[in-house]
């Protein structure tokens, strides 16, 4: 059985509280929620910006998946958090746009979006990824 093996980078946010930016399990790597946060000082940005924001999360995971070996093309699954079902078709525009760069195979990743209340007042959006490496 292969072991666990905690991910980091300075590439993205620094984990705030009590979990790992992503942890890799054989071939199998999750990333934890990201949010629109400036990777060099933790700082949320782009406020009342959905699109500027999922662009932030999506690129934050990006660097996480990639620090543990993984490429967006190895991920089996997104998951979407909002605040408002209202955001989702600026969200599924960049979200769009930003799988097509990165999935070279074609195949895009699963996903699941749910409505929910964020951490911080300012998020609008939250990403997680699951990812199969290799």
């Amino acid at each position: 059985m292969s072991d666990k093996t905690q991910i980091t980078t300075t590439d993205a946010p620094a984990a705030a509280w009590l979990y790992s930016q992503g942890v890799r399990k054989g071939p199998m790597l999750q990333v934890s929620g990201q949010g629109p946060q400036d990777p060099a000082t933790g700082e949320y940005l782009h406020a009342g910006d959905v699109k500027a924001q999922t662009r932030r999360v999506l690129e934050n995971l990006k660097a996480i998946l990639e620090a543990g070996g993984a490429s967006v093309d190895d991920v089996l699954m997104f998951r979407v958090y909002l605040t408002t079902r209202d955001d989702f078709p600026a969200v599924n525009e960049v979200y769009g746009e930003f799988v097509k760069e990165n999935c070279p195979s074609g195949v895009l990743p699963s996903r699941t979006t749910v409505m929910v209340e964020l951490p911080q007042p300012s998020m609008l959006v939250e990403i997680d990824a699951l990812a199969c490496v290799g």
